[in-house]
């Protein structure tokens, strides 16, 4: 009580001078003291709560931004230190407070370390980075934030090569570490070649600076990578630290190093020959762009794209595997997507992209993922026949895959083949009835706009028998749908009363049932209480599967309850009793 009491009165210098320089007026003044009175009695409590804090910490954020509001309109800047920086005190106080009671929570570090940048509170910030790594050292994004901002913020290399060398003790096998370790000394060899730059341009001596030669050039970076290569294993790790390189213009021998031990030690990963490829694009470029014209950019483009083509050829001989193949496709399309107005070199990269799709199926090594583009394509490009042909390819080499087969009856179903429905019932003799669904959703929308309502129902009655039960359940709702839709009011009732029996079901084929009973002009209450006991039959217990939940099964009851009263306009007298008494012994009985 006395420490609330100190805090409280700490605040009043402050809360006078916003008074006196016309920031707040005394009403707000007194607004602001109860408010917190209020928030510091709470994490005074003997049980402390971390949403308390938080609250604390917000409300103060918020008056900070108001005063900043206040002195932004009425012109006013001086008082500072007064004012805000007594607050922003404050804020430190209750971030320290809660980290050192809730040192697991990063989350709270970090809402510390974002208001220390807010407020420039640079040596504020790096207490907060030292205790938040000292709990927390097996976080290595933290290790990196720390280091970057002593980088960045601080402009010391030093303190931020400490700090990876440091975190690299804990991760010795962290590859995000070793990438981020080397893009700083890269950073810090281009500060100190920017500065001896302009030194030399001032014709000041360099000799006191003592610049080293071989951290100009980048062999801190180099060092960090070599001992990398040894720990991390994999070429993602060489792809990242190359393209990282490849951002400072005196990294060319650091660069070359870097391909030759990915072509040493990784020549045959699809990756490797994938950059080896996309870099023939960058390689080549016109000198000089003043006197080119368009069929010149065309043909030079053209050039570079047959130059990766080449590479890539080369590769799927040296590394025939289904990934090599998935690299050349999806770099083909990505030149087909590419915007252009030469409708020349649109077509040369139509024409290459089928070629390269065409080879890669006849050497069966087309990813099951890629025969859709490859569909979409042909049909874009009005290959109809070739699509019809691809397709049965595709189901033939992957029979068991409802995807596959989906993706055949929806192109046969676009082109508005004869061959749908003998499609559809080649496509089940191959599958089992267990995953089907898809087809059947598909098979029965297509009839439904193609055949005769007799033929749909059948079709519709023939699913339910052959998919499995959990999927059957789809199909009962979709055929519910379908009877209203198609038959009115009497068709739907006849089909509810032939699968009312037909076990399992959703919740969602009574609501739908009760839903169309109630827009009936003529209701009836004996339908409608025959719906809803049916699925408080199946779903008005708490343990009745993982279909409904306590809280479905009780609104449910209150739906029926009510129901009984809306319908006829006026409450149901001993029935509405009766359900009431069963629905609270039947979920105090599932409770206890």
């Amino acid at each position: 009580m006395i420490l609330t009491e100190q805090r409280l009165e700490d605040r009043v210098p402050e809360l006078e001078q916003l008074e006196r320089v016309g920031l707040f007026t005394r009403r707000e003044i007194r607004a602001v003291l109860r408010k917190a009175s209020a928030l510091e009695y709470k994490i005074q409590r003997r049980a402390l709560r971390k949403e308390d804090f938080i609250s604390y910490i917000q409300y103060e954020i918020n008056l900070l931004e108001l005063i900043k509001k206040r002195r932004a309109r009425i012109g006013y800047s001086f008082k500072k230190d007064e004012i805000e920086n007594s607050i922003v005190h404050r804020v430190h106080s209750l971030f320290k407070r809660a980290t050192g009671k809730w040192k697991e929570d990063v989350q709270l570090w970090l809402s510390h370390v974002a208001f220390c940048k807010q407020w420039n509170a640079k040596h504020q910030l790096s207490k907060v980075f030292s205790c938040m790594l000292a709990i927390h050292p097996n976080k290595p994004a933290l290790w990196i934030m720390a280091a970057k901002w002593e980088m960045e913020a601080r402009l010391s290399s030093e303190s931020a090569r400490h700090l990876f060398l440091r975190a690299l003790r804990f991760h010795p096998e962290c590859s995000k570490l070793y990438q981020e370790y080397f893009r700083m000394e890269l950073m810090h060899a281009e500060k100190q070649r920017k500065e001896k730059k302009e030194f030399e341009r001032a014709k000041m001596d360099l000799v006191e600076f003592n610049y080293s030669e071989e951290i100009l050039n980048g062999e801190m970076a180099r060092i960090i990578y070599r001992d990398a290569a040894q720990k991390i294993k994999g070429v993602e790790f060489h792809l990242a630290v190359l393209s990282i390189a490849k951002l400072f213009d005196f990294t060319q021998d650091l660069q070359k190093e870097i391909l030759e031990g990915l072509q040493a030690n990784y020549a045959d990963d699809p990756l490797t020959w994938d950059y080896m490829a996309r870099r023939e694009l960058e390689l080549g470029s016109l000198q000089s762009t003043e006197h080119t014209t368009k069929q010149m950019k065309v043909s030079e483009m053209t050039q570079r794209e047959e130059r990766c083509c080449a590479v890539f050829e080369e590769a799927v001989t040296a590394v025939p595997t289904e990934d090599m193949w998935k690299c050349y496709i999806t770099f083909c399309l990505e030149r087909y997507n590419r915007k252009t107005n030469s409708e020349e070199l649109k077509q040369k990269r139509l024409e290459r992209t089928l070629s390269v799709f065409n080879k890669a199926h006849e050497s069966s090594l087309l990813p099951e993922g890629l025969y859709k583009q490859w569909l979409q394509l042909l049909l874009e490009s009005s290959l109809c026949e070739k699509a019809v042909e691809v397709a049965k390819a595709a189901t033939k080499r992957f029979s068991l895959s409802v995807e596959v087969w989906q993706m055949r009856l929806q192109v046969l179903i676009q082109l508005k083949s004869d061959d749908v429905t003998q499609c559809f019932e080649e496509a089940l003799k191959h599958m089992k009835s267990k995953g089907t669904l898809p087809l059947w959703s598909l098979w029965v929308e297509w009839s439904e706009g193609t055949n005769s309502k007799e033929d749909t129902e059948a079709l519709y009655q023939r699913s339910l028998r052959a998919t499995a039960p959990a999927e059957s359940v789809t199909m009962k709702e979709k055929y519910l749908d379908w009877a209203y839709r198609n038959g009115g009011y009497k068709k739907v009732k006849r089909v509810f009363t032939s699968l009312h029996e037909n076990r399992p079901f959703s919740l969602d084929f009574f609501r739908k049932m009760i839903q169309i009973e109630k827009e009936q002009e003529s209701c009836k209450m004996l339908h409608l209480r025959e719906y809803y006991e049916r699925a408080l039959r199946e779903f008005g217990s708490t343990n009745s599967g993982a279909k409904s939940s306590p809280r479905q099964t009780r609104k449910l009851r209150q739906h029926s309850l009510a129901s009984y009263e809306d319908v006829t306009g006026r409450p149901g007298g001993k029935l509405c009793f009766q359900i009431h008494f069963i629905a609270n012994w039947t979920l105090m009985k599932n409770c206890n």
